[in-house]
């Protein structure tokens, strides 16, 4: 085939990718309309220049090219439990059902070195040590593990202790210690340098820990339960501070500490949020009524104003941390449950992922959606993520891929320029889980 028509049959194959949302709307005169956004060395964007030369500009900001196509990437064996980005964002840290981790470029998409080994048994958690120099690993196997980031040797022994599945495992805010849950319904601190179990388990939950984290201070734990209740514990001594967190009547599906770490928000599927004092455990003010189905996911916005919630009655909502007020009206726009909400890092965004195999970016002050919704997913968005600089998403599906999209192609409708890590038998999780 002629060189010159191939580049305008892929030219063309671009355009009707880009626009394909107003061309559906309203096709007269949508080459008038488009013809400015076009990248300027398009074939169709000089023809069409010639033509319509009394077109409206765009002055600055415009692409000189297409973005490239999706790169794709296969690793894996096993369905993807855990993503993490390093802290600086470099490079992107990914555990599997596979019994392995993987690290990889969070810029080019190649793997970095060899493969993780020594699990037996799946990977549950993964995540990075504040300085990044580290990764930490919990498994089916009943065992932490701690990896050398840069050279991906094992370090020392596998943190052995816990009776059943590992869960969750997380860093405290200076790196000195690691925090596990496990289904063996307890909680264990470690040394992170030495690997050494730092005091007696924290017992008391009567489910198995869902998820745990340190308090942005690193003087508590927090952790969340199949048993419907919310735990705080003194990070230095394991001693529960004051009595459960209790008021939620299922699951507590999400909890996070609000920025300066004076309060706790949990989400459930009771189909409402609460808010704790993170230091008495109390309950602050009423439960956060709206949702008419169960709680997927919660966080605060980085100046801990305001907290989003993602359902499963497709909506997202924004919530005034202080009065716990609903703002303005639900986020609509799902077609299915939504699994997975976060901020972005300056607080000016709102990204969620839903079972509806499409990610959507909000604007949080006026609730509209901003750009076209990312559709590139062919099974449901589980995990959604802003990188450290906020300059690209991460969504985790069950279509056996992780993607990365340049968040300044969003606002622009440009939906290529992603990238694409994929891996092999990713099983959708069952709803309800």
């Amino acid at each position: 085939m002629d060189s010159a028509l191939l580049e305008r049959i892929q030219d063309i194959r671009h355009f009707v990718i880009t626009f394909h949302t107003p061309i559906s709307i309203s096709a007269p005169h949508i080459y008038i309309s488009t013809r400015p956004f076009l990248p300027s060395q398009s074939p169709l964007s000089r023809t069409l220049s010639r033509k319509f030369t009394s077109a409206i500009k765009v002055r600055a900001g415009n692409l000189s090219s297409w973005p490239a196509p999706p790169l794709k990437w296969t690793g894996h064996t096993g369905f993807i439990t855990s993503v993490c980005y390093s802290p600086d964002g470099t490079r992107v840290v990914t555990g599997s059902d596979d019994k392995t981790i993987r690290i990889w470029d969070a810029e080019s998409g190649a793997v970095v070195g060899e493969h993780l080994t020594g699990h037996n048994g799946g990977v549950f958690s993964v995540a990075y040590s504040p300085d990044g120099q580290h990764i930490i690993s919990g498994s089916k196997d009943h065992t932490i593990r701690i990896w050398d980031a840069k050279t991906g040797v094992s370090v020392g022994n596998p943190l052995d202790g816990h009776t059943d599945w590992v869960w969750s495992v997380a860093y405290s805010p200076d790196g000195r210690r690691i925090v596990s849950g496990s289904r063996d319904c307890t909680i264990r601190v470690w040394d992170a340098e030495t690997g050494a179990l730092v005091g007696d388990p924290l017992k008391g939950h009567t489910g198995a820990l869902l998820s745990v984290a340190f308090s942005p201070d690193g003087r508590h734990i927090i952790s969340g339960s199949d048993d419907h209740t919310i735990r705080i514990w003194d990070a230095e001594t394991g001693a529960s501070a004051g009595t459960p967190l209790d008021g939620h009547t299922d699951w507590v599906r999400s909890v996070a500490y609000s920025p300066d770490g004076r309060r706790i928000v949990s989400g459930s599927f009771d189909r409402t949020i609460r808010i704790w004092d993170a230091e008495s455990g109390a309950s602050v003010g009423e439960q956060l009524i709206g949702h008419n189905e169960g709680v997927y996911s919660v966080t605060y916005s980085p100046d801990g104003q305001h907290i989003i919630s993602g359902s499963s009655d497709h909506t997202i909502r924004i919530w005034d941390a202080k009065t716990g007020a609903s703002v303005g009206n639900p986020l609509e726009g799902h077609t299915d449950w939504v699994r997975s909400v976060a901020y972005s890092p300056d607080g000016r965004r709102i990204v969620s992922g839903s079972d509806d195999r499409t990610i959507r970016t909000w604007d949080p002050e006026t609730g509209t959606s901003v750009g076209e919704h990312l559709r590139e997913h062919n099974g449901g968005v589980n995990s959604v993520r802003y990188s450290p600089n906020g300059q690209y998403i991460t969504s985790g599906s069950s279509d056996h891929t992780i993607r990365i999209w340049d968040v300044a192609n969003i606002g622009t409708g440009v939906l290529m320029g992603y990238k694409v890590f994929h891996f092999c038998d990713l099983t959708d999780p069952p709803k309800g889980l």
